[in-house]
């Protein structure tokens, strides 16, 4: 596809994501409370859409991921939290 392709398909999608993000970013700044890992690992996923390489989809997936090999012994809730904490 041409740029202009790609923007006519999907541009106001990735809009309408990015007003999203940016709203979610602005509760996170008003709410009280202790900071959490979920919302540094965000901060550290989003400066990589600011990198000029490519793979940003890919890198942005391995910065929120557990980069070890090793299962732990159990875990330690009952769901997923989409990030990493960086600690096992």
């Amino acid at each position: 596809m041409t740029r202009q392709q790609v923007l006519d398909l999907y541009f106001m999608e990735a809009r309408a994501k990015l007003i999203d993000l940016g709203a979610f970013i602005d509760r996170m700044e008003r709410a009280n409370g202790e900071p959490d890992f979920r919302f540094k690992a965000f901060q550290n996923a989003l400066g990589e859409l600011s990198k000029t390489t490519p793979d940003k989809a890919r890198r942005i997936l391995l910065s929120l991921s557990d980069p070890t090999s090793e299962p732990i012994p159990a875990a330690t809730t009952k769901a997923a939290s989409g990030a990493w904490p960086g600690t096992n």
